[in-house]
C-alpha cells in the first residue's frame, strides 16, 4: 500500500499550501481550501497522485438510461437540444434584452411540472415574485408545481433547491447572482465563473437539469468569461428583430447532439409559441405572379427554409444609382449585378436597384445567387417568372452556376409547398423529385433564357417549361 497524507487544495484554481487556510493566497477565493489525501506516485516522479473516492468502472458498464434526453414539453426547444434536457446537464440560453428569454424558460417550466409529477424551480435575480406571476398570468404558464423563487444570493438558492428538490431548475440570468464566499461584483468574471461552477457541480451531484440565462455583450457574444462556455453542456442563442415576431433558437455548442440545429418560435402578447412549419413566413402569397421576384431554399443549420427574394429596378438620372439591400449580403448583390452585365448582357448602370428578402429573413448564403440574379433581371424587364419555380445555385465570376450542398433536402421542402419545378446547378442527376420537374443549368445566360429574359423587349413574355 502506498503512503498517503493529507494537502490542502483550493476547489477554485487547485493551489496547493501546506496547511489550511482561509483564503486561497494564488486566486484570492474565500473558503475554497479543502484537505483531501494523496499518494505519493512512483511513475510520475515529483507529482502526487490523489486517491479516487469512486473506483474507474467498464465503459459497457455504465447505465445510459439514467442520461437519456427528457422532452421540455417544446418542440421546437427540444428540436435544438437534440430530444431533450438531459439529466444533470447545464444549459445556457444567451440572447439580447427582450428577446423573449424569460418568456421561453417559464413557458418550459410550465410545460415540465404540467407533463410530469416533479417540480420545476424558477430562480429570479432580476425580476421581482409579483413580475413573475403577472407575466405567467398573460402567458398561462401558472402551476402548481412551478415554484418561484425571487433571490440573487447563491446560497440561498441552494437552500431552495434542498426545500423543494426540483428536477428543473431555471435561474435567470447567472449574471445577476451573487455568490457570498467570493470576492468581486455583480457580474463580474469572478462572480460569474464562481456562480456557474457551482451550479454545474450542483447538476452533476444531484441529476437536476439547470437552465442558465445569459446576458450577450454589444458584439453578440455571451457575456463574461469565455470559460463560461466550458463549464456549461450546451449553448444555446436566441435571435429575433425587435421589429419582427419571429424568433430563433441556435445551438452554438451541444454536448448529447448537433450543434446546428434551429429552433422557431412566435412572441405574441400571449406567450411564445412553437412555429414547427416557418417557411410560409417567409413567402408572399399572391394569386398571380409579379415580375422582380424569384423563390429559392436556404438551410438554417439543418433546416431547410423558403425564401422569397424581391428586386426592383427604377431608371435613374444620377451619375452613381443606388443600391439599397436588405436581408441580404450588400457584397455578395453587388457581385450578382456585375456578373449579370458581364455575363449576362442585363445593363443596369442607369438603375437604382433594390433587393430584399420577404419577411424580416437574413439570407447570406451563396446559395440565394441565381435566385437574385433571376429576380434582379425579372424586375429589369418588367417579365414575372413562371408560377411555381424554385431557384437553386451559386453564381461564380465567370458566370457559371455552381453546386450546392444540401440540395435533395432543399427540393424536398420546396415539393412539400407544392413548387412544381426546379432549377439547380448542373451534376444533380436527378429529373424529377416527386411532381417537381428538375432543370438543370449551367450558367448564368442559360438560366435567363430558360426564363425567357433573354428575348427582346418588345418580345418579351413570360414563358413557363412544358
Amino acid at each position: 500500500m502506498a503512503k498517503t497524507k493529507s494537502v490542502f487544495r483550493c476547489t477554485s484554481c487547485s493551489h496547493e499550501v501546506s496547511k489550511w487556510v482561509g483564503k486561497c493566497p494564488d486566486c484570492g477565493a474565500w473558503g475554497t481550501v479543502n484537505e483531501v489525501a494523496v499518494a505519493a506516485s512512483a511513475a510520475a516522479p515529483g507529482r502526487r497522485a490523489m486517491l479516487p473516492t469512486t473506483a474507474a468502472a467498464p465503459l459497457s458498464q455504465i447505465d445510459a438510461k439514467v442520461t437519456q434526453a427528457r422532452s421540455t414539453g417544446v418542440s421546437e426547444l427540444d428540436r435544438v437540444l437534440g430530444g431533450g434536457v438531459v439529466p444533470g446537464s447545464v444549459v445556457l440560453l444567451s440572447g439580447e434584452p427582450g428577446v423573449g428569454k424569460s418568456t421561453l424558460l417559464l413557458e418550459v417550466a410550465f410545460r415540465w411540472a404540467a407533463q410530469r409529477t416533479e417540480t420545476a424551480l424558477y430562480v429570479t435575480a432580476e425580476e421581482s415574485a409579483g413580475q413573475v406571476r403577472l407575466r405567467a398570468d398573460r402567458t398561462g404558464a401558472v402551476h402548481d408545481r412551478v415554484y418561484l423563487a425571487a433571490e440573487s444570493d447563491l446560497s440561498i438558492v441552494l437552500g431552495h433547491v434542498e426545500q423543494v428538490r426540483p428536477s428543473l431548475l431555471v435561474v435567470d440570468s447567472v449574471q445577476t447572482m451573487l455568490a457570498p464566499e467570493v470576492d468581486g461584483v455583480i457580474g463580474g468574471v469572478t462572480q460569474v465563473r464562481a456562480v456557474t461552477a457551482a451550479l454545474t457541480s450542483l447538476a452533476k451531484a444531484t441529476g437536476i437539469s439547470v437552465l442558465l440565462v445569459g446576458h450577450v455583450t454589444k458584439d453578440g457574444n455571451v457575456a463574461g468569461p469565455r470559460t463560461l462556455e466550458h463549464l456549461v453542456d450546451v449553448v444555446l442563442q436566441f435571435e429575433g428583430d425587435k421589429n419582427s415576431s419571429l424568433r430563433m433558437v441556435r445551438g452554438i455548442k451541444n454536448r448529447f447532439g448537433s450543434a446546428d440545429e434551429v429552433g422557431c418560435f412566435e412572441l405574441h402578447e400571449d406567450g411564445i409559441a412553437c412555429v414547427d412549419d416557418p417557411s410560409g413566413l417567409f413567402l408572399h402569397h399572391r394569386a398571380d405572379t409579379v415580375s422582380g421576384t424569384a423563390v429559392t431554399v436556404a438551410m438554417d443549420g439543418k433546416r431547410p427554409l423558403v425564401a422569397e427574394v424581391q428586386a426592383l429596378t427604377v431608371k435613374t438620372e444620377i451619375p452613381q444609382p443606388r443600391r439599397a439591400v436588405s436581408g441580404l449580403d450588400y457584397n455578395r448583390v453587388a457581385m450578382v449585378l456585375a456578373v449579370l452585365q458581364s455575363r449576362g448582357r442585363v445593363f443596369l448602370g442607369k438603375h437604382d436597384v433594390y433587393a430584399a428578402t420577404v419577411g424580416g429573413m437574413r439570407l447570406l448564403e451563396p446559395t440565394a445567387d441565381l435566385a437574385i440574379a433571376l429576380a434582379i433581371a425579372s424586375a429589369e424587364a418588367d417579365v414575372a417568372l413562371p408560377a411555381g419555380w424554385v431557384i437553386l445555385g451559386e453564381v461564380g465570376l465567370a458566370g457559371e452556376v455552381r453546386k450546392i450542398t444540401g440540395l435533395t433536402r432543399r427540393l424536398a421542402e420546396a415539393e412539400r409547398l407544392g413548387f412544381t419545378t426546379a432549377l439547380v446547378p448542373p451534376g444533380s442527376e436527378q429529373t424529377k423529385i416527386g411532381s417537381m420537374r428538375i432543370h438543370e443549368v449551367g450558367d448564368l445566360r442559360s438560366a435567363l433564357r430558360l426564363a425567357g429574359l433573354r428575348k427582346s423587349r418588345a418580345a418579351r413574355e413570360p414563358v413557363g417549361v412544358e
